[in-house]
């Protein structure tokens, strides 16, 4: 077998990423838009909190073998509707698949046997446990979980010594080998980061959703993280991924979902987002080229008054606060 160059390996990666681009090339600009070859379609998928439409979204897919970016401005609704399609909330309304298969109504552990995983914004790790049992805690089908079997172990060792030599392969990838038998309490935020993802992989999904990897991370260990997300890729699985920082995402990503007030109101490649209107008013605000005006007191006046008391009329419904008692400012207001 002749030997496999450091340039033959970027000629491999290169062409990859050109066969990636070709997916998108006639895919329309458009929320909602049709996608080649999705792993996941959800449509009609709401979910509201009293008053509150936290997620409206009419069509979305994600395509398969791909990494789609999910972005958005805080409070979006990107962390729920990771929640709707990982079973870990229901919505409203609505129906979500796999490959064709549904996923409504299932229960988070019946979704990630499906095929779909998630990490999550803070971490879940089992502070108290060992590095090395909280990886193999992701193997499904266990024998020696069932009551009866764990009184046979001979009809669960072996089994038992496939899912260790895989969780100590996986923690070697992660570079966590090392830390196997410490308490998973022990570990940085960003090796906690890197743990949920080895656990995750544990079970061999064909989806991964990664709910902001890189929070909290320093650094150093981001172009560790990214490199592992882009690993995933390469192997042919599907990730999404809720990421707030502009040169990841443009870094890794394929393709590009945005959201805002619970709804997408743009896709396409990241290197077109910038010059996106609706991208641009969702994060700046729709008055982001207006002159902002000011009497000498410092109070806004004219259309920044308007702008100013929207805001406020915005931020005050969103937290379920009334707005204020209009106040009387002349003889008139008061009846006099």
């Amino acid at each position: 077998m002749p030997d496999v160059t450091s340039e033959d390996t970027t000629a491999t990666h290169a062409l990859a990423a050109e066969t990636r681009r070709a997916l998108f090339a006639d895919v329309a600009r458009v929320p909602g838009s049709a996608k080649p070859d999705p792993a996941v379609v959800a449509h009609g998928i709401t979910r509201t909190f009293g008053g509150l439409t936290a997620v409206d979204v009419e069509h979305v897919e994600f395509q398969r073998g791909c990494i789609t970016g999910l972005i958005g401005p805080n409070g979006a609704g990107k962390t729920t509707l990771f929640n709707l399609l990982t079973g870990f909330d229901q919505p409203n309304t609505g129906t979500w698949s796999l490959d064709g298969v549904s996923l409504g109504k299932q229960q988070p552990h019946q979704v990630a046997r499906k095929g779909v995983v998630r990490t999550f914004q803070l971490t879940k790790a089992l502070s108290k446990m060992t590095v090395l049992d909280n990886v193999k805690l992701g193997a499904t089908g266990q024998s020696g979980e069932r009551m009866l079997s764990a009184l046979l172990p001979w009809t669960w060792r072996k089994q038992e010594r496939e899912v260790t030599e895989r969780a100590h392969e996986l923690l070697a990838r992660f570079k966590l080998d090392a830390k196997a038998d410490d308490f998973a309490g022990s570990l940085s935020g960003g090796q906690r980061k890197l743990l949920e993802m080895a656990r995750a992989l544990m079970m061999n999904p064909r989806v991964v959703m990664l709910d902001e990897p890189m929070a909290g991370v320093n650094p150093a260990l981001t172009q560790s993280l990214l490199g592992h997300v882009k690993s995933l890729r390469d192997e042919g699985m599907t990730v999404v991924f809720v990421e707030h920082d502009m040169d990841v995402i443009r870094d890794i990503s394929d393709w590009v979902v945005v959201m805002a007030q619970g709804s997408i109101i743009a896709e396409g490649p990241p290197e077109e987002l910038s010059s996106n209107q609706a991208v641009v008013d969702a994060y700046l605000g729709g008055h982001h080229d207006q002159a902002l005006e000011f009497d000498d007191e410092g109070n806004p006046v004219g259309e920044t008054a308007v702008m100013v008391k929207q805001m406020e009329h915005d931020m005050n419904a969103s937290e379920g606060i009334p707005d204020p008692a209009p106040t009387a400012t002349n003889d008139k207001e008061v009846g006099r």
